[in-house]
């Protein structure tokens, strides 16, 4: 399938409204919004999983990482299926798919009154959720780097990157509250309506770009085909950056309300506070790096800059959680983890629009899809291993340490990333 070749762009039509792309944007940030409500919002209701579903540590990890993994399987495919089908085709059926499993999650395995569903079953369902949703990035990056120019794709980038954020914030304001309240079945049945929302304005809003929208980015000529980037070790070690980079991002989305609860005896008041801290924050720092990165011109030196700082900000967060370790739940160290710990998680938060970007531009416009699929391949890997691995850390020698160790991803990235400037081609 990737050796396919990508679609001829020619310069000969009228150029499409110009407002348009903004609707497209609109329909990447809602499509990733949804499922990231469920891929970064459910880890928030954590605790209330772990109760509800009977569940110990490793098997709430287990649970929580199994979403993670369906995606990591199946983004690539997806990414390769957008290539040669079309964004607009790959996101209404993803998005509709993904509405159905979440539906089928509250019907079929939430915990009742006298019925608590199997470990088995809540994971198949994950899984499940998993490996739909993972058409999401593909296709609607494809879309956005395909209806926006070299001078704004990283702004562009950047804001349909916030849509995680933005979705988890929101997962985290409503979720915990819902688990509370009415239950896991109004957890999934709102996770589903919010995909289907998605769906229908990505049914109303997307299509491709006209040929001279798409031409702008191929200087009014024909372009050859591009080789496929499944044969490109710039783009596979790129991509491996990415996946190491949102390790630590995954460690505080998984288990920093687990941390805050066991660890400092926090409320749930306070635990949404700083998950929805962190998630606004991502959101504001992803749209600032880049607005700044399109002016400058900077995308690779920023890229290690953030990487270098999230790791002293997690070796803060471990030496703080160290400190305070004699009286976690005093109130100053309470305010203290959780200050830290929020911006560690901004931190290793604020890179995102800009490395898909830069991921993006050195695949090509048509070959995109790929690209972001091997990408969010790593990333979703990462987000499976990391609440798997983070328990037996935190048993083996404590939560200083697993801290950390988080911030030692940031590190082990660095090799991989590019070093020169990449210029727009």
């Amino acid at each position: 399938m990737s050796d396919l070749p990508a679609p001829t762009i020619l310069l000969s039509e009228p150029s499409a409204p110009a407002a348009h792309r903004w609707k497209v944007l609109a329909v990447g940030v809602a499509a990733n919004a949804a499922f990231s409500a469920a891929a970064a919002g459910l880890p928030t209701t954590a605790v209330f999983m772990r109760a509800g579903y009977r569940l110990d540590n490793d098997q709430l990890g287990l649970a929580l990482g199994l979403m993670g993994l369906g995606v990591a399987l199946f983004e690539l495919p997806w990414g390769l299926l957008t290539d040669r089908w079309g964004d607009r085709p790959v996101l209404l059926t993803g998005l509709s798919a993904t509405a159905a499993a979440l539906a089928w999650l509250s019907v079929f395995a939430s915990p009742t009154a006298g019925v608590v569903p199997s470990l088995w079953l809540l994971a198949a369902g994950l899984v499940l959720v998993g490996v739909l949703g993972g058409s999401v990035n593909g296709a609607s990056g494809r879309a956005v780097m395909a209806w926006f120019d070299d001078s704004e794709r990283g702004l562009a980038m950047s804001i349909r990157q916030t849509a995680v954020p933005l979705g988890g914030g929101l997962g985290a304001l409503l979720l915990p509250w819902l688990a509370a309240r009415a239950g896991f079945a109004a957890v999934f049945g709102v996770l589903a309506a919010m995909c289907a929302a998605a769906a229908v304005l990505a049914l109303c809003w997307l299509r491709d770009p006209p040929l001279a929208a798409r031409g702008r980015h191929a200087s009014g000529r024909a372009r050859p085909a591009a080789p496929s980037p499944l044969r490109d070790a710039r783009v596979w070690r790129a991509a491996a950056a990415i996946g190491l980079m949102c390790c630590p991002q995954f460690a505080v989305l998984t288990f920093a309300t687990v941390f805050l609860h066991d660890f400092s005896q926090a409320g749930i008041g306070a635990l949404t506070a700083v998950m929805v801290a962190v998630q606004l924050g991502a959101m504001v720092a992803r749209i600032a790096s880049g607005r700044w990165t399109d002016r400058h011109g900077n995308r690779r030196a920023f890229l290690r800059r953030c990487a270098q700082l999230s790791a002293l900000m997690f070796a803060a967060l471990g030496a703080v959680a160290w400190l305070v370790g004699e009286a976690p739940s005093a109130t100053g160290a309470v305010i203290a983890t959780a200050v830290v710990l929020t911006a560690a998680g901004v931190c290793a938060s604020a890179w995102h629009g800009v490395a898909y970007t830069e991921l993006a531009t050195l695949a090509g416009v048509n070959r995109a899809g790929t690209a972001l699929g091997m990408a969010n391949s790593c990333v979703y890997l990462g987000l499976f291993l990391t609440p798997v691995a983070l328990p037996h850390v935190v048993a083996a020698s404590s939560w200083p340490a697993a801290w950390v160790l988080a911030g030692v991803a940031m590190l082990a990235a660095l090799p991989l990333l590019p070093r020169a400037s990449l210029r727009a081609t």
